[in-house]
């Protein structure tokens, strides 16, 4: 499978803090072009936000763009989307079991030991990272670095995602290290809330 260039993650903790509305910070981000949306909400998950991931589906059934939510395998079912996995939730081979051969799923890893050991997992495209130091995670894993990225990029023939702390002045480089695609969480939103202006601009610099 082939996984967009331009991956952005419509995390509702940074979007809310930065005074934006999760839904109306979608439709901009797909309104301006982009054809995969992560849904990741790692707060509790209520009816509220149960109605604003059912909003945000029909959205992306709307502009033809794929949906991935982040660690529900549930609710990857429930919407039609895919499903993307971090190293503390389940394992693909044990999500497959809920989803199906139907789903497309991600799998996140942070080294050369979890790399190999993803290889084995039944996902559809593996991510990598922190490339660089990120600020969306309060725990975040060690920073990996563009030599590790290249190393990395011969263990798998699946499409590999790089995570963390991408920004427009330093995606080219993560890109021709091997990445197949850059996920974008916080350079997504800059200080005037245009997302739709900044993801135009994305998508000029990496598709």
């Amino acid at each position: 499978m082939a996984i967009p260039r331009f991956y952005p993650i419509l995390d509702t903790s940074l979007v809310e803090r930065r005074g934006l509305d999760p839904v109306c910070t979608a439709a901009a981000i797909l309104e301006a072009g982009a054809s995969i949306l992560q849904y990741r909400c790692k707060g509790f998950f209520s009816r509220e936000r149960y109605s604003e991931l059912g909003r945000i589906a029909h959205l992306c059934e709307q502009s033809r763009a794929m949906l991935v939510v982040n660690d529900r395998a549930d609710l990857a079912c429930i919407f039609g989307a895919g499903l993307h996995l971090g190293q503390n939730d389940l394992l693909p081979s044990d999500a497959r079991r809920v989803t199906g051969d139907r789903v497309t799923i991600g799998f996140s890893t942070h080294n050369e030991w979890q790399m190999r050991d993803a290889v084995s997992e039944p996902a559809d495209y593996l991510a990598f990272g922190p490339i660089f130091a990120t600020s969306s995670k309060q725990n975040p894993d060690p920073v990996v670095g563009l030599d590790d990225l290249r190393r990395i990029r011969s263990l798998t023939t699946r499409p590999l995602v790089a995570i963390g702390g991408i920004t427009r002045s330093n995606a080219r480089s993560v890109i021709d290290a091997g990445a197949d695609s850059v996920a974008v969480i916080g350079d997504l939103y800059p200080e005037d809330g245009d997302v739709g202006a900044r993801v135009r601009e994305w998508l000029k610099m990496v598709v």
